[in-house]
Order: C-alpha cells, then sequence, then structure tokens
C-alpha cells in the first residue's frame, strides 16, 4: 500500500524558509513523478512543483520559480521541497502525490501540512 507522509510545515514570517519532506513508502517509485501541490483556503488546489524520480527532471509553477527547490533522496525514499523567500500568499496545506509517468492524473496523496507565512 503505497503512503506518502507530509512534514516540515509551520509558521513562518515572510521572507524565511521552511523544508517539507513526503516520505514515499509502498513500493519502487522508478518511473513515477513526484509532485506538490497546495491549497488555500477557498481556493483551487493548485501545482506547486515536480520531480521525475528517474531522470530528476524538474518543473515548477510561476509563482514558485526562483524561490522553491524540489529534491529527492533515493534511499531515503523522500521528496523534499525548499521553500524560501516565503510570502504570505503561499500560506496553504501543500500535499505531496504520485503518478506513474504514463498517466495524466495523480493517484497517490498525502495527508497535507500546513504552511503559514505571516506578514
Amino acid at each position: 500500500q503505497v503512503q506518502l507522509v507530509e512534514s516540515g510545515g509551520g509558521l513562518v514570517q515572510a521572507g524565511g524558509s521552511l523544508r517539507l519532506s513526503c516520505a514515499a513508502s509502498g513500493r519502487t517509485f522508478s518511473g513515477y513523478i513526484m509532485g506538490w501541490f497546495r491549497q488555500a483556503p477557498g481556493k483551487e488546489r493548485e501545482f506547486v512543483a515536480a520531480m521525475t524520480w528517474n531522470s530528476g527532471n524538474t518543473y515548477y509553477s510561476d509563482s514558485v520559480k526562483g524561490r522553491f527547490t524540489i529534491s529527492r533522496d533515493n534511499a531515503r525514499n523522500t521528496v523534499y521541497l525548499q521553500m524560501n523567500n516565503l510570502k504570505p500568499e503561499d500560506t496553504a496545506v501543500y500535499y505531496c502525490a504520485a503518478r506513474y509517468y504514463t498517466t495524466s492524473y495523480y493517484d497517490y496523496w498525502g495527508q497535507g501540512t500546513q504552511v503559514t507565512v505571516s506578514s
């Protein structure tokens, strides 16, 4: 059974940094794309960043490009989201997700971790 468990959220002042972790278990993730999404109150869930597990190719939304970095530790089966220069508009619940590279939808999701950025 696939499990994605996020951690690392919290309260930080604007301009600060946080690192989110997503511990993945239950299968090998070779061939998978690991993604981070977020959902702010009253808004739809939006894409933040993604990484192909095998090649390490990365993708970012325009709103976080240059501030956030997605990475992985193969030995730990963990994906990270380093968030720098945080802004109040980054406040949201952040979710880790996974999909096989041939599918168009993410079929595994974590429970989410809250990130709150104060001004």
